[in-house]
């Protein structure tokens, strides 16, 4: 029998149809449809495919959450209490300067210290600080304001009330913030320092009790044991660790220090915060994202700042500009003042070392060691000090130097700054140098009387002093170097130095606070 072509399909083997064998007859003489496209992803690949995905989404879902999170907890006020200013510094790469308050509102959390009358207004600024940190990210300064100082407070408006306040004289710091709001802080403090203050950042005690418990805990040293019933604070002689309701208790502590005034707190909060930025560089924190945002939560949800530093990304900026500074570049400043001749329980500044800390900052100096800067704004000179100098026969000419009257009439009021600039004199070769106090000035002048104006070029020459502030004068006897509060270290006019003892301690030194004798419990 002879077999029909199409029943070799057959041999294909059972369940194949005819259809079948000719797809089979097909594939042997023409290409194949599928050859040039591309095989299936490897099962390793789809896998590691599939878990980056899901890492990529869960980071972007972790971050929004943590924006959202912190951005939320943010409050805000205006940086000014005048016409709304707001600050162009770029947070990144510029010189910051941020005012540090610390209110003693009794709001909301911080209701158990007190009642709402215990703190008026907006609550007054108990702990008041000038964190400054330089451009190149090399050095910080903390510069301190006792609430106890009397300053010039200019005229402020409260925004939310639109109420205003005048401007005053001689009335203590923290009533700034309390009738007008943060904003006219920040206005006093620019007045009285002379700078521009960039930002503000303002916490109450509960910001203090979270934080010391979330960095585990900060240790403070005194030299005896305490117990000041006012702020609750009890403590053993030497080290201690202390966190939460303690912590504030220390920081609040007015009478457990030194004569138990605000100076030895000053001294006890700058203490605290040197040991606490030890305590967060040794753990890496500000490196470590977990640990910041923790940290981060934990301020902002105590924490009210300037509209120009309400965003999470400004706020995470700072601490990594603060991430890598030596803690011995990290100062902490005290500014000069002594007890107020109107009242010894409040404090004024003591000049002329103020004003030249003050300048010291503008220039943007290392307060940690005494250095030159910029030239301080000219001020207004008084006419020669009418003491008497040395008389003398006028001086021949190519005269010698040790027959020249040249007197150093004192208006600084910093000691012994006429005797140092005396002995400059004398070592110059002009040895019948004199000096004697004089009425405080603000500039310094070199005058000098008939026949004496070679004597007073080179006098003025010694010291850097101006050609513009020498000036002839009939009443003068030879030479007087009338000296100014702008001249009042160094031997150079016109360069800002660094006044002696400004600084009370870096972050790097272990400082035992001196406790106050009437609290010692044994």
């Amino acid at each position: 029998m002879v077999r029909r072509r199409d029943d070799c399909a057959g041999d294909l083997g059972a369940g194949h149809t005819r259809t079948a064998a000719r797809h089979y007859e097909a594939a042997d003489t023409l290409p194949a449809r599928h050859m040039n496209q591309p095989k299936g992803w490897p099962l390793w690949l789809k896998i590691t495919t599939w878990t980056a995905s899901v890492v990529i989404l869960a980071g972007v879902a972790f971050a929004a959450y943590w924006v959202i999170r912190l951005q939320a907890n943010i409050n805000t006020a205006p940086l000014s209490a005048g016409e709304g200013k707001v600050s162009n510094t770029n947070d990144s790469t510029d010189r910051l300067q941020i005012l540090v308050l610390g209110s003693d509102t009794r709001d909301g959390k911080n209701s158990q210290y007190g009642t709402a009358q215990d703190s008026t207004g907006y609550g007054q600024s108990d702990v008041m600080m000038l964190l400054d940190i330089s451009k190149d990210n090399k050095r910080v300064s903390v510069t301190s304001f006792p609430r106890d100082l009397l300053v010039d407070i200019p005229a402020c408006t409260d925004h939310k009330t639109g109420k205003k306040y005048p401007a005053r004289g001689g009335v203590m710091i923290n009533t700034a913030m309390a009738e007008a709001g943060i904003g006219c802080a920040v206005d006093t403090v620019n007045k009285l320092t002379g700078m521009e203050i960039d930002h503000f950042m303002m916490a109450d005690f509960n910001a203090v009790k979270e934080l010391s418990a979330t960095v585990g805990g900060v240790d403070v040293c005194i030299t005896d044991s305490v117990f000041d019933p006012d702020s609750g604070l009890r403590l053993p002689k030497g080290t201690s660790q202390v966190e939460g309701e303690q912590a504030l208790a220390f920081l609040r502590a007015r009478h457990a220090f030194a004569d138990g005034g605000d100076l030895g707190r000053i001294k006890a909060q700058q203490g605290f915060l040197s040991a606490l930025t030890r305590k967060i560089k040794s753990d890496g924190t500000l490196g470590d994202p977990q640990k910041l945002l923790r940290i981060a939560d934990v301020v902002t949800k105590n924490l009210t700042v300037d509209e120009g530093l309400a965003n999470v990304q400004s706020l995470l900026t700072i601490g990594g500009r603060l991430k890598d500074i030596d803690v011995s570049k990290v100062a902490f400043v005290a500014v000069p003042t002594q007890p107020a001749p109107s009242d010894p329980n409040r404090l004024t500044l003591v000049q002329p070392q103020a004003t030249q800390l003050f300048a010291a900052q503008r220039a943007d100096l290392d307060l940690t060691s005494p250095g030159e800067g910029a030239t301080p704004s000219p001020t207004p000179s008084a006419p020669p000090s009418t003491a008497p100098t040395t008389p003398q026969a006028p001086p021949a000419p190519a005269y010698n130097k040790a027959l020249q009257p040249v007197a150093v009439a004192d208006g600084t009021g910093a000691p012994a700054r006429a005797q140092e600039l005396a002995q400059a004199l004398i070592g110059a070769g002009f040895t019948k140098s004199v000096h004697f106090a004089a009425q405080p000035v603000g500039q310094t002048v070199v005058y000098y009387g008939p026949g004496f104006a070679d004597v007073a070029a080179d006098v003025a020459a010694q010291f850097g002093i101006p050609a513009a502030q020498v000036q002839p004068t009939p009443t003068v006897n030879g030479v007087q170097l009338y000296v100014g509060s702008d001249f009042a270290s160094g031997l150079k006019y016109g360069q800002a130095s660094v006044p002696k003892d400004v600084v009370n301690q870096t972050a790097s030194d272990v400082v035992c606070q001196v406790a106050n004798p009437e609290v010692i419990t044994g």
